[in-house]
């Protein structure tokens, strides 16, 4: 496998969050008045990547519990180092998920 870097990760997760409407139309909740932090983290030299999303006003009475996932990078490529685009979009999008309260089953 290449070297994963996280900036690419960072770009990738952007995109999906853009594509799934967030950025210009958010779903129902809280982040449309508190907006939303969402970061991550790839520790130099490791393969665990950690997405965490919370609200940016924590104290608000509409800030929903922050949520995060921490996962092998090696999940998302396949053995030539090639990414699998669709199993990252599929585990942040479940994050996303988790955190607005909606259920895969729903959509």
């Amino acid at each position: 496998m290449g070297l994963v870097d996280q900036h690419d990760m960072d770009v990738l997760t952007r995109e999906i969050i853009r594509g799934l409407g967030w950025l210009e139309d958010p779903a129902g909740g809280s982040f449309k008045s508190t907006g939303l932090v969402v970061s991550s983290k790839l520790p130099r030299f490791s393969d665990m990547y950690t997405l965490s999303i919370a609200s940016a006003d924590p104290k608000s009475v509409s800030a929903k519990d922050p949520v995060q996932f921490t996962k092998s990078v090696t999940q998302w490529f396949t053995k030539d180092g090639v990414l699998v685009e669709g199993l990252f979009w599929k585990d942040v999008e479940g994050l996303i998920n988790q955190y607005t309260g909606e259920s895969r089953k729903n959509k």
